[in-house]
């Protein structure tokens, strides 16, 4: 990947120092929709629920079962085959309360934002390969258009956070609401350059549905 594009997304560290979030610790719909992530996240939840299951039963049967019914192998074994599912809908439900949906939002957004990311990482490794979509100059401006929509989404995601930590603190934070969609719309490619083109698109629906999202908030 080009050094500029490197530059240009946000990484999860950076998602969990604006938000408070860990990004694969949020539930969100879209995860649902694209089979690689839904297998990964149902995958990371049942490692997790394994993982956690020797200390829960452990915990369950040193200080509740020993104490009043004494050793019973029946009731540990089933409680290792129900405390997984049980941290499992727990943890679900713990994510479905404490995690504001503008933030889920939002972070699908971020993720729009990095699939274009990838779209010019492949059109750049074809133009190295001898097969030239489109110009330099367009290029160009659709990398000057994603510095703006990074701008965006990290403004929004701080947004959130502010207005999620203190609720009563909005009146006179309309500097919050400011963004690039201006500077975006004024940024043109070429008619011949189809792929740039349906890029700089998506970065300005990607802008428009952040700034919809920002004013929902207020």
């Amino acid at each position: 990947m080009e050094a500029d594009l490197l530059g240009l997304e946000i990484s999860k560290g950076e998602i969990r120092r604006l938000t408070g979030f860990d990004a694969d610790e949020v539930f969100r719909p879209s995860i649902i929709r694209d089979k690689q992530k839904r297998v990964q996240f149902f995958l990371n939840e049942i490692l997790i629920a394994i993982a956690l299951t020797p200390i829960v039963v452990g915990f369950i049967y040193a200080f509740l079962i020993l104490p009043t019914i004494g050793s019973s192998i029946p009731l540990g074994i089933t409680l290792l085959i129900f405390v997984p599912i049980f941290v499992i809908i727990g943890r679900w439900l713990w994510r479905k309360f404490t995690c504001p949906q503008a933030l889920t939002i939002l972070l699908d957004e971020v993720d729009r934002y990095h699939d274009i990311i990838k779209a010019i990482d492949i059109n750049d490794q074809l133009n190295t390969s001898g097969n030239p979509q489109s110009s330099i100059n367009d290029r160009i401006k659709v990398i000057s258009a994603l510095q703006l929509i990074r701008e965006d989404l990290v403004r929004a995601l701080k947004t959130e956070r502010i207005l999620r930590d203190n609720k009563q603190l909005l009146a006179n934070h309309q500097e919050l609401l400011s963004n690039n969609l201006a500077n975006l719309q004024a940024l043109q490619v070429s008619q011949d350059a189809s792929e740039y083109a349906q890029i700089l698109n998506q970065s300005l629906q990607i802008a428009i549905d952040v700034q919809t999202e920002i004013r929902k908030l207020t």
